[in-house]
Protein backbone atom coordinates (compact mmCIF):
# COMPACT_ATOMS: atom_id res chain seq x y z
CA UNK A 1 0.00 0.00 0.00
CA UNK A 2 1.58 3.51 -0.96
CA UNK A 3 2.02 5.70 2.20
CA UNK A 4 -0.48 7.95 3.15
CA UNK A 5 -0.88 11.61 1.75
CA UNK A 6 -0.25 14.19 4.03
CA UNK A 7 -2.01 17.94 3.90
CA UNK A 8 0.17 20.66 4.68
CA UNK A 9 -0.70 23.22 2.83
CA UNK A 10 -1.39 26.54 4.94
CA UNK A 11 -4.06 27.33 2.59
CA UNK A 12 -6.90 24.96 3.45
CA UNK A 13 -8.94 25.43 -0.20
CA UNK A 14 -5.74 24.53 -2.02
CA UNK A 15 -5.55 21.29 0.23
CA UNK A 16 -9.44 20.73 -0.34
CA UNK A 17 -8.76 21.13 -4.29
CA UNK A 18 -5.54 18.53 -4.07
CA UNK A 19 -7.57 16.26 -2.13
CA UNK A 20 -10.42 16.34 -4.44
CA UNK A 21 -8.05 16.45 -7.73
CA UNK A 22 -6.09 13.20 -5.83
CA UNK A 23 -9.93 10.97 -5.39
CA UNK A 24 -10.84 11.85 -8.59
CA UNK A 25 -7.55 10.34 -9.89
CA UNK A 26 -8.41 7.26 -8.11
CA UNK A 27 -7.73 7.62 -4.07
CA UNK A 28 -6.46 4.81 -1.65
CA UNK A 29 -9.69 3.23 -1.35
CA UNK A 30 -10.10 1.51 -4.55
CA UNK A 31 -8.96 0.08 -7.83
CA UNK A 32 -7.54 3.37 -10.03
CA UNK A 33 -10.07 3.38 -13.31
CA UNK A 34 -6.63 2.75 -15.69
CA UNK A 35 -6.24 -0.68 -13.89
CA UNK A 36 -9.78 -1.76 -14.12
CA UNK A 37 -9.80 -1.15 -17.93
CA UNK A 38 -6.72 -2.64 -18.78
CA UNK A 39 -6.43 -5.94 -20.45
CA UNK A 40 -10.10 -6.86 -21.09
CA UNK A 41 -10.74 -9.05 -23.84
CA UNK A 42 -12.63 -7.02 -27.04
CA UNK A 43 -15.04 -9.90 -27.09
CA UNK A 44 -15.84 -9.06 -23.04
CA UNK A 45 -16.88 -5.54 -23.77
CA UNK A 46 -20.67 -5.88 -24.11
CA UNK A 47 -21.06 -9.06 -22.45
CA UNK A 48 -23.63 -8.85 -19.55
CA UNK A 49 -23.09 -11.41 -16.98
CA UNK A 50 -25.80 -13.64 -15.69
CA UNK A 51 -27.33 -11.65 -12.88
CA UNK A 52 -25.92 -8.46 -13.31
CA UNK A 53 -27.66 -5.49 -15.16
CA UNK A 54 -25.09 -4.17 -17.22
CA UNK A 55 -21.82 -4.85 -19.03
CA UNK A 56 -18.43 -3.61 -18.95
CA UNK A 57 -19.15 -1.34 -22.34
CA UNK A 58 -22.57 -0.06 -20.56
CA UNK A 59 -20.96 0.87 -17.41
CA UNK A 60 -18.00 2.37 -19.24
CA UNK A 61 -20.36 4.53 -21.69
CA UNK A 62 -22.37 5.80 -18.06
CA UNK A 63 -19.20 7.00 -16.48
CA UNK A 64 -18.67 8.91 -19.51
CA UNK A 65 -21.62 10.06 -20.41
CA UNK A 66 -22.46 11.44 -16.15
CA UNK A 67 -18.82 12.43 -16.20
CA UNK A 68 -18.71 15.07 -19.04
CA UNK A 69 -22.61 16.16 -17.69
CA UNK A 70 -21.10 17.15 -14.80
CA UNK A 71 -18.76 18.78 -15.75
CA UNK A 72 -20.92 20.92 -18.75
CA UNK A 73 -23.02 21.38 -15.41
CA UNK A 74 -19.96 22.71 -13.39
CA UNK A 75 -18.62 25.15 -16.02
CA UNK A 76 -21.95 26.43 -17.62
CA UNK A 77 -20.90 30.14 -17.56
CA UNK A 78 -22.19 30.36 -20.72
CA UNK A 79 -25.98 28.86 -19.97
CA UNK A 80 -25.67 26.60 -22.40
CA UNK A 81 -26.23 23.55 -20.16
CA UNK A 82 -29.34 21.03 -21.14
CA UNK A 83 -30.29 18.80 -18.80
CA UNK A 84 -30.27 15.73 -19.89
CA UNK A 85 -33.32 13.11 -19.87
CA UNK A 86 -32.80 11.11 -16.64
CA UNK A 87 -31.72 7.48 -16.58
CA UNK A 88 -32.00 7.22 -20.27
CA UNK A 89 -29.90 10.10 -21.79
CA UNK A 90 -27.12 8.64 -19.15
CA UNK A 91 -27.10 4.90 -20.23
CA UNK A 92 -26.27 3.41 -23.98
CA UNK A 93 -29.27 1.52 -26.04
CA UNK A 94 -26.64 -1.63 -26.16
CA UNK A 95 -24.76 -4.06 -24.69
CA UNK A 96 -22.16 -3.26 -26.96
CA UNK A 97 -20.05 -0.79 -28.35
CA UNK A 98 -21.89 0.14 -31.50
CA UNK A 99 -18.69 0.67 -33.27
CA UNK A 100 -15.20 -0.99 -33.36
CA UNK A 101 -13.54 2.07 -31.97
CA UNK A 102 -16.32 3.14 -29.32
CA UNK A 103 -14.46 1.80 -26.60
CA UNK A 104 -11.32 3.45 -27.25
CA UNK A 105 -13.35 6.78 -28.34
CA UNK A 106 -15.01 6.27 -24.47
CA UNK A 107 -11.94 5.55 -22.69
CA UNK A 108 -10.08 8.96 -24.05
CA UNK A 109 -13.69 11.09 -23.75
CA UNK A 110 -13.59 9.71 -19.94
CA UNK A 111 -9.84 10.56 -19.43
CA UNK A 112 -10.47 14.05 -21.22
CA UNK A 113 -13.12 15.00 -19.32
CA UNK A 114 -11.71 13.75 -16.13
CA UNK A 115 -8.51 15.99 -16.52
CA UNK A 116 -10.67 18.61 -17.33
CA UNK A 117 -12.72 18.56 -14.39
CA UNK A 118 -9.39 18.43 -12.15
CA UNK A 119 -8.39 21.61 -13.76
CA UNK A 120 -11.22 23.30 -12.82
CA UNK A 121 -10.90 21.84 -9.61
CA UNK A 122 -7.51 23.31 -9.02
CA UNK A 123 -8.53 26.76 -10.31
CA UNK A 124 -8.29 28.90 -7.36
CA UNK A 125 -10.34 31.45 -9.48
CA UNK A 126 -13.27 29.24 -8.59
CA UNK A 127 -15.00 29.29 -5.68
CA UNK A 128 -15.51 25.81 -4.39
CA UNK A 129 -18.30 27.13 -1.82
CA UNK A 130 -20.27 29.70 -3.88
CA UNK A 131 -23.48 28.10 -5.09
CA UNK A 132 -23.65 28.21 -9.32
CA UNK A 133 -26.21 30.81 -10.51
CA UNK A 134 -27.90 28.57 -12.82
CA UNK A 135 -28.42 25.62 -10.46
CA UNK A 136 -30.46 25.18 -7.18
CA UNK A 137 -27.58 25.03 -4.86
CA UNK A 138 -25.11 23.16 -6.64
CA UNK A 139 -21.28 24.82 -6.29
CA UNK A 140 -17.68 23.10 -7.63
CA UNK A 141 -17.15 21.37 -4.02
CA UNK A 142 -20.20 19.33 -4.47
CA UNK A 143 -19.83 18.72 -8.22
CA UNK A 144 -16.71 17.04 -7.46
CA UNK A 145 -17.72 14.72 -4.68
CA UNK A 146 -20.32 13.70 -6.51
CA UNK A 147 -17.95 13.00 -9.50
CA UNK A 148 -15.85 11.12 -6.97
CA UNK A 149 -18.32 8.80 -5.57
CA UNK A 150 -20.14 8.33 -8.88
CA UNK A 151 -16.93 6.98 -10.60
CA UNK A 152 -15.59 5.09 -7.62
CA UNK A 153 -18.93 3.28 -7.32
CA UNK A 154 -19.33 2.31 -11.28
CA UNK A 155 -15.49 1.33 -10.96
CA UNK A 156 -16.23 -1.20 -8.44
CA UNK A 157 -19.31 -2.60 -10.52
CA UNK A 158 -16.90 -2.66 -13.19
CA UNK A 159 -14.25 -5.24 -11.12
CA UNK A 160 -17.42 -7.09 -10.43
CA UNK A 161 -18.39 -7.38 -13.54
CA UNK A 162 -14.91 -8.56 -14.65
CA UNK A 163 -14.90 -11.14 -11.60
CA UNK A 164 -17.79 -12.47 -12.59
CA UNK A 165 -16.73 -13.12 -16.40
CA UNK A 166 -13.67 -14.50 -14.75
CA UNK A 167 -11.46 -11.62 -16.58
CA UNK A 168 -10.80 -9.66 -13.40
CA UNK A 169 -7.32 -10.74 -11.67
CA UNK A 170 -6.29 -8.09 -8.91
CA UNK A 171 -2.72 -7.18 -8.25
CA UNK A 172 -1.07 -8.87 -5.17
Amino acid sequence: MAEPRVLTHSDPNKAIRDELIFQLNGGYAHAPLESVLKGIPRNKYGEVPEGLPYSLWQLLEHMRIAQSDILHFATNEDGRYEELNWPDAYWPESAAPPAEDAWEISVAQLNEDRHAMCEVIADPARDLFKPFPWGNGQNLLREAMVLIDHNAYHVGEMVTVRRVLGIWSPKK
